[in-house]
């Protein structure tokens, strides 16, 4: 007896898109009214009016400036940043089909870390290379050495995570290196405290920046959802499946690449944002990348948003870099994951 195709419950994917968009407004509604100048949401609300709009309402210059010009692009940013974070994890972990794969861990944003250092402080490329491009060479080079890495230690995606581990500590020497050797005082303490995530200095052409690549890398992946899901049976199987397999990963990894290069040029390195939000995602949606990579985008921007304000009032007086706070969160969560992953001897 044959059955009818069950049709997607379209009622109750839209009632999770809509609950998804409250909690992101909510989230970024918090982050303009949460500090230590206390604003009314009727005022941010003003305030973002007057900003969009230059509707006038009778907002103080001060409050104009806190509201839009500080708290709501970093809020933005935050999010875009977390959104690409959790993004590239998801991708990471299903082309090497490992729970423990993302951009942290592999090296990736070590070797962005230092390729930004590197035009920062030694000036490489001059007036032609932007730290942007520094940190996006840096990345590459990064994925070429845990790529030789892997491949001389057997290339299985345990050994992987083990080359990305040691690439990421080649790199974080490097930077070092440099900023101890080659940076005055206030250079090494700007860079060291950014080196531990800091968006503090986000303004709005910041956004004008992570905005774009945020939505084409977002496209190019969700171009790439079913392959994804191929990708969960190995290489091989989808390979004869019709999958280019070389092609597809290099298209990936370089999307995740420019993504995480990005992001760590403008805000420093993040961690475990890419660890952790994939493993949530899944839960909450499944494994189909169809699903899941609309919801590391907005779990990943949800979960940054609201570091970010723990990072402004965990401590009074004192912001804290966000990469203590994510790390707070993320190495309970990744010892979990590494309990949940053992394997029987």
């Amino acid at each position: 007896m044959s059955h009818a195709p069950i049709e997607p419950n379209w009622p109750a994917r839209i009632a999770i898109a809509l609950a998804a968009l409250l909690a992101l407004i909510t989230a970024l509604a918090l982050a303009v009214t949460i500090g230590e100048m206390k604003i009314s949401l009727s005022t941010a609300f003003q305030a973002l009016g007057n900003g969009v709009l230059d509707l006038g309402y009778p907002v103080s210059a001060i409050q104009q400036g806190v509201i839009f010009d500080y708290r709501l692009s970093r809020a933005l940013l935050a999010a875009l940043c977390g959104g690409t974070l959790a993004l590239s994890g998801a991708i990471l972990q299903a082309l090497l089909r490992n729970p423990l794969a993302e951009p942290y861990i592999l090296g990736i944003s070590a070797g962005a870390s230092t390729g930004a250092v590197a035009v920062m402080i030694l000036g490489f490329g001059g007036a032609v290379l932007t730290i942007s491009g520094g940190a996006f060479i840096g990345a590459v080079v990064a994925l070429l050495v845990v790529a030789l890495l892997a491949t001389g230690a057997g290339g299985s995606s345990d050994r992987v995570i083990l080359a990305g581990v040691a690439g990421s500590q080649l790199f974080n020497a490097a930077t070092a290196t440099i900023v101890t050797t080659l940076a005055n005082a206030e250079q090494a303490r700007g860079v060291m405290f950014w080196l531990l995530g800091n968006f503090g200095g986000v303004r709005w052409p910041d956004v004008w920046v992570a905005t774009p690549v945020a939505l084409i890398c977002f496209a190019v992946c969700m171009l790439h959802a079913k392959v994804l899901d191929a990708f969960a049976f190995g290489a091989d199987a989808a390979a004869s499946l019709g999958v280019a397999v070389t092609r597809v990963r290099i298209v990936l990894f370089a999307t995740t690449a420019v993504m995480t290069a990005t992001m760590v040029s403008i805000v420093g390195t993040v961690g475990f944002v890419g660890l952790v939000i994939p493993h949530a995602a899944r839960f909450l949606v499944g494994p189909a990348h169809a699903r899941l990579l609309p919801a590391c985008l907005v779990i990943g921007a949800i979960f940054m948003i609201l570091a970010d304000i723990l990072s402004r009032i965990l401590v009074p007086q004192q912001i804290l870099p966000i990469g203590v706070v994510t790390a707070l969160f993320g190495a309970p969560a990744f010892a979990l994951i590494l309990y949940r992953a053992r394997r029987p001897t």
